[in-house]
């Protein structure tokens, strides 16, 4: 049985589906510059990542963008399996801010006016891990539901 995202998840996937299939799919579409631009971003804080070149990282980048933003955005796909790839898609944006110099005040994590773009990505780590914590929090209700039933009524005892 498909069980459809409950109604307190509905929003952050919505906005957040949203934001990383425009972002994705804007990628797609870069030109020349723009693909440098990123890839000399990404190498900076990920070395091993200058192996591939500007064009193909950018499309990887962009496809990867839209398949968070799509598993985010169709309700059929569990909420937390879209917030498994939205907590790891984020965490190495949320690396790309830490490891970038100029991206934070020095011996901060506050961002810096050049860091501010990077830095809202945590956002979509929180919500990622939020998600991921959801299906903890509705099993340990049923339960506590369940030992209520229990001793209410006298059954389900051991």
């Amino acid at each position: 049985m498909v069980q459809l995202p409950e109604a307190r998840d509905v929003a952050p996937r919505l906005a957040t589906g949203a934001f990383l299939l425009n972002t994705g799919l804007t990628k797609l579409r870069a030109d020349q510059a723009t693909a440098q631009a990123v890839h000399g971003m990404a190498c900076t804080a990920y070395p091993f990542l200058k192996k591939l070149p500007a064009e193909r990282f950018t499309r990887l980048l962009a496809c990867s963008e839209i398949a968070v933003g799509s598993a985010l955005l169709a309700p059929l796909v569990p909420t937390r399996l879209a917030g498994l790839a939205l907590t790891g898609f984020s965490s190495g944006l949320v690396g790309l801010y830490l490891r970038l110099p100029g991206m934070r005040k020095p011996g901060s994590l506050l961002p810096t006016q050049e860091g501010i773009v990077l830095a809202k990505d945590s956002w979509m780590l929180g919500i990622g891990l939020g998600f991921l914590s959801a299906p903890c929090r509705r099993r340990r209700a049923a339960a506590r539901r369940s030992a209520r039933h229990g001793r209410r009524h006298g059954c389900c005892r051991r």
